[in-house]
């Protein structure tokens, strides 16, 4: 099993990271299945939109909602991110050397989410990488057990860990 995550502190560090570890596994001719986070900044005044490429060449899914002004509740549109999880699950029955998932969130710590895509692809002996927040940790090590790799967030350390999983092309 072939299972390493990786937090970044800084706000959109993570979804950046893998953003950049994605287009360099492409350059090494590594097949992808799974998402990367690809935000649009709205300004000051509100949140960003919240946006998730699929791997390995879209679409581009919008799995934040507006709420209007003052909102404070959670954006995620749950029919928006299904879509894109089936999406990724279907690139990944097609056969791939690597999934990335951008991010174990609420979703996939309540069973629902890229849970099954991780599962499905550690059960196909696929390399994963997820992006986790320190809120999530406990629900994700509780999901994967024993085994899963924490990354430094940098990317030298996940092409390291990406060398270890597949030779480089």
């Amino acid at each position: 099993m072939h299972i390493a995550y990786v937090m970044a502190e800084g706000r959109g560090e993570t979804d950046l990271l893998l953003y950049d570890l994605a287009r360099a596994a492409r350059a090494r001719g590594l097949s992808l299945a799974g998402t990367v986070q690809v935000n649009s900044n709205c300004g000051d005044d509100r949140p960003c939109d919240m946006d998730v490429e699929v791997l390995p060449d879209g679409p581009v899914i919008r799995i934040s909602q507006s709420l209007g002004p003052g909102a404070k509740g959670c954006r995620l549109d749950p029919s928006q991110l299904e879509l894109a999880v089936a999406a990724a699950e279907a690139r990944l029955a097609a056969g791939c050397d690597l999934v990335i998932v951008n991010k174990f969130g609420k979703h996939e710590a309540e069973g629902r989410g890229f849970r099954g895509l991780i599962g499905e692809a550690l059960a196909r002996d696929v390399p994963v990488l997820v992006g986790v927040n320190r809120l999530n940790i406990p629900h994700f090590l509780d999901f994967i057990g024993a085994g899963a790799d924490l990354r430094q967030p940098v990317l030298p350390d996940l092409l390291e860990w990406l060398d270890g999983v597949h030779s480089p092309a």
